[in-house]
Formats: C-alpha cells, structure tokens, sequence
C-alpha cells in the first residue's frame, strides 16, 4: 500500500476537523435539549398536577375577586373614626408633600409604610375613597393568601386550609378591617407571611437558612405597626427559652433562630431615629405616649384589661362557637379511616408556639393602647381559627358541619351587635356609623351652611377636613371632647362660640348592657361614658333639635339656636392644616 508522506496528515486532520465539528452539533443539540427540558419544567410548575395543591398565584386573584364582590357596597363610604384621624391626613401629606411626619394632624410616631403605601396607589389611581379600600383589599387578600400557606404547611389535609381561609375572611373583625385604611390589616397581613416561614411544619424544626424570608416579612410588618415586634419577639423568647434547657448545638442553633427574628428591629430603630431627629420625639408626642403606654401601668387596669383580651381572643363576634366546638370535639376520641389511621394533627411544636403567641399578644395589649381596641389582635384570629378546625377535622366525622356552623355564626355577628359595648368598627356597624353621619352632614350643608358647629371627634374632622369625603368646604367648629353633661355645661357657657351643633352617640348604648366591668372601672381605665340624650343637650344649650335620627345603637342629631348669628360671606381658607 502506497501511501505518501502527506496523505496520511491530511487525512487525520480531516477526520479531526469532522470529529470536532460533531462535536459540536452535539453539544448544541444537547443544549437544546436541557432548555426543552427546563421549559417543560416551568410548564409544569405553572399548570399544577391534580395531587397537588394550587399554586398560590391561582388562589391569590380568587380570594380578592370574593373578597371584592362581599365588600362592594362599602368602597366608596367616606373615611371613618381612626381613618380620618390620622391614618388618611397622614397618607395625605405625603401624598402632596412627600414628608413622612405628617403635618395636618399630630404625629405619633407610627411607621409609614401604609402612608407610602395608599400614596402610591392614589398617585396610580388619583384620590378617592374607592381606591383607598380597593387598596387596603389588596393587602387583606394577601393576608388571607398567607392564612392559606400557613394552614396549608401545618395540615396536608386541603380542607383544613379551606375552612381556615373562610373562616378569617368571615370574621367579622377581619372582614370589617378589609376595607378599612387602618395600619393593623397591613401589619398583621405582613405578620402572618412571616409566621408562614418561622413555624415549623410537622416534619422539621425551621433552620435559620429558611428563616430569612420570615425576618424580612416581620420588617415589613414592624414598618407597618410597630406593636406587630410582638410576635417576633415572642417567637423569640420562646426559642431563647427553649435553648437554654437544650445541648450545646441545639443551644447554638435556637439562639441562631431567635436572632433572625429579632431582625426586625433594625429598621423599626432607623424609624425611630429618624423620628426623634424630626420632631425631637421618640415615640409620638407626649399626650399619644401617656394615653398608650404610660397611663396605662395600672395593675388593676392590665389585670381588667387581660380580661377583654380573652374575651376578644375566643368568644367576642361569636368566636366562642368554634371555640366551644373545639373544647367539645376534644372529648372524643381521634376518629380513623379504613387503616387506622387517625388524621394529621398540628404538631406539639407548632401548637406551643402558637398558644405562646396569644398568650404574648393578649398580655402586651393588656398593657399597651389606651384603647382596646380588637383590631390589634388581628393577626391572632386565625390561629386560633386554624387551632380550631384542625382539631375538628381530626375528631368529628362530619367536622366540616361545625365549619359551617361557625360560618354562619360569623355572618350574624356581621349584623348583630352583642349585648355589651363594643367598637363600631369590629362588625358592619362602622358603616351604619358613616353613613349616620353623612345624613346629619347633608342637613347641616343644606340648612346652616357657613354656620360654626358644635360637635366632638370623628365630626369634628369630617367637617374640617374635606379630603375624608363628607364635605366639599370645610366648616368652622367648635369642639368638645364628648356629650356628657360635664361637657355640654362648658358649652352652653360659650355659647357666643358656635350658631349651630351637630350631636351624635359616641359610644353603643345597648337596650340590655352586660357589663365585663364596673361601671367605675370602665370610667377610668376605658373611657367609659354615657351621652347625654339629644333633647337633653338642646335643653341644656337652649336650642332646639331641627332633625334627628337613629340606626340601632347609633343616634344624631342637628341643634340650632333662637339667637342673632353673623353669617359669613366668604367660606374659611381650604387649607388642609386644621389638626385634630
């Protein structure tokens, strides 16, 4: 065989050349073939299998669509009570200023994370009522998307979640707070995303390489309230505690734990320093600080007050049915299926951190807030929820029965009030209450415009102010703080003041009230008060009632007065400074 010098060099290098050049192709085809398979992996996780549970991108837009439809008559009511007093003037001013220490109201320090919130959403949207409560839907929808992931976490069973999920959209604190521009639906939305991350599910402990998602969502909650610290410090303490009875690598990791959840605190502390820095007040002026925190030291006082936090924890708006269903259900016996087999229970674990929780919760605003209010509490209603119908799914054959009991007992409570004093924003009253107010208020503008009003808090605001939707040009008034006869006695000495009253109930006045306390110790440590009826205030101001009305606790009532009154020819300076 002949072969010369350079036929076989040629000939290698060729079937190199075709070696690589196959190589090639094949690298390349094998490229293809990972982004096939990548993309069949993200069709996959987008269209869900029929074992698994839906993706929380297909249960977000579900809960917010009912949760739009069941509020649809209240989002265009004006702003209410706390709304008008700080929540909207502060949202307001930096909406047109940009300041996040508002100026057309008295600043108490509370983070401003809902202000740059609802801001946003009126520069997108422009400013009105509507799409302040679209808004605030939004985040209660979020709020009840994470109720979904943490039911879903603590129980396999789907049904469980299911329930919890309408249970809390049912309540009527949470439904009554869904559309209402309070910081609470924003802090406890954000506290239940970070309790999602930090509980353990039933198979492990969480690790601290998990736990970052949870340290963020409680930043986020303490920018939105800063009472929400609660229930990380809570968890905490709880972890500390745990550590110090364990060994030396379970210490380590529980102190671990706990440091990623006092993580929170960081940015709540640049607040505050930023705050003091402003207005040379650490927590909110003085007079906010006395009320909610330093007047409030009584042990007799916390130890009334520990009271209504177990009330409004487990009985009040008709959470004692589910409770009392649980206590019953936990008499029987764990029923079984054709195996054997008993279902799913919340771990120990989980169920220690959780009463830990509402323990910590309802001691703290035991002692902190003059008022007390239920709203505070508001991420705690579902726990106790999903307590609850875990246990009946683990112990009642027909347990979704007690589910719909208790549903249709949140419902009535929705409209009917219970028979002892409660704040009008916990059920649908608040907008009984609103919509009492916008009546007077029509009569006021068709008959005394101009006129100076004598009238209390929220009223006082929503005649001032128009930007809360119950007046175009504001009104001159005369405040009091409330229509007890100490106050209308101080009134009817400055008559001179105002030419027309504006009077209202200020608190509920059930026919039969059941008293939680006495009546001397609502007085002092609550607020208490009893209003003083309309014909008795027109007696005492020497005016008469011109109109008058009453939707079930509630009553006002327009007054005017036989006196000469000089009429104004041009309206006050519409300037949004007026301060509560």
């Amino acid at each position: 065989m002949n072969l010369s010098p350079e036929s076989g060099p040629a000939r290698n290098c060729s079937d190199s050349n075709g070696a690589e050049q196959g190589s090639g192709n094949g690298m390349r085809q094998r490229a293809r073939v990972r982004r096939r398979f990548r993309l069949r992996l993200f069709l996959a996780d987008l269209a869900p299998r029929p074992d698994a549970p839906f993706p929380l991108w297909m249960i977000f837009p579900v809960i917010f669509v009912a949760l739009y439809v069941t509020h649809l008559s209240l989002l265009r009511l004006p702003y209410y009570w706390d709304e008008a007093g700080y929540y909207i003037p502060a949202a307001w001013d930096f909406f047109r200023t940009g300041t996040l220490i508002p100026t057309s109201t008295l600043t108490n320090a509370h983070p401003p994370l809902p202000s740059i919130y609802l801001a946003l959403w009126w520069k997108l949207c422009g400013f009105h009522p509507a799409v302040t409560r679209e808004a605030v839907l939004i985040v209660a929808s979020l709020g009840l998307l994470a109720v979904w992931r943490l039911a879903q976490r603590l129980n396999p069973n789907p049904l469980v979640a299911f329930w919890t999920l309408v249970l809390t959209a049912l309540y009527p604190i949470w439904f009554a707070q869904s559309t209402l521009a309070h910081a609470d639906i924003f802090a406890a939305a954000a506290t239940l995303w970070g309790l999602v991350y930090a509980l353990p599910d039933s198979a492990r402990r969480p690790g601290t390489h998990s736990l970052w998602p949870a340290a963020v969502w409680f930043s986020v909650a303490a920018l939105a309230k800063e009472t929400s610290i609660i229930t990380p410090l809570a968890l905490a303490g709880f972890e500390i505690g745990a550590a110090l009875r364990a060994t030396r690598p379970v210490r380590k990791r529980g102190l671990q734990i706990a440091a990623w959840y006092l993580v929170c605190l960081l940015p709540l502390a640049a607040w505050y320093a930023y705050h003091y820095s402003k207005t040379g007040f650490l927590f909110g002026n003085p007079e906010f600080l006395r009320y909610n925190a330093t007047s409030t030291l009584d042990p007799l006082r916390i130890l009334a007050a520990f009271g209504h936090r177990l009330l409004h924890l487990f009985a009040h708006m008709n959470m004692f049915v589910p409770v009392l269903c649980t206590a019953a259900a936990m008499v029987l016996d764990p029923r079984k299926d054709a195996y054997g087999q008993s279902p799913d229970r919340i771990s120990f674990t989980v169920q220690a951190r959780i009463y830990f929780l509402l323990l910590a919760n309802a001691l703290a605003f035991s002692v902190l807030g003059g008022a007390l209010l239920t709203r505070y509490l508001l991420p705690m209603y579902p726990l106790v929820l999903l307590v609850a119908v875990s246990t009946f799914n683990r112990r009642v054959r027909y347990w979704q029965l007690l589910a719909v009991f208790s549903a249709a007992a949140f419902v009535v409570a929705l409209f009917i009030n219970p028979p002892y004093g409660f704040a009008p924003e916990d059920n649908l009253t608040y907008a009984h209450v609103i919509r009492l107010h916008q009546r007077a208020i029509r009569q006021l503008v068709s008959r005394y415009p101009g006129s100076t009003v004598l009238t209390a808090w929220p009223v006082s605001d929503e005649l001032r102010r128009p930007e809360l939707g119950y007046v175009t040009t504001p009104f001159d008034v005369e405040s009091i703080d409330d229509f007890t006869s100490g106050q209308i006695d101080r009134a009817a000495e400055e008559a001179e003041k105002y030419s027309s009253a504006l009077v209202f109930s200020t608190k509920e006045e059930p026919a039969v009230p059941l008293r939680l306390d006495s009546a001397k110790m609502e007085a002092e440590y609550f607020g208490m008060h009893r209003d003083l009826s309309p014909a008795q205030i027109a007696r005492k101001l020497d005016g008469e009632i011109s109109w008058q009305a009453s939707d079930g606790l509630q009553w006002a009532a327009v007054l005017r007065f036989q006196r000469a009154v000089e009429a104004k020819q041009e309206h006050p300076d519409t300037s949004l400074s007026a301060s509560r």
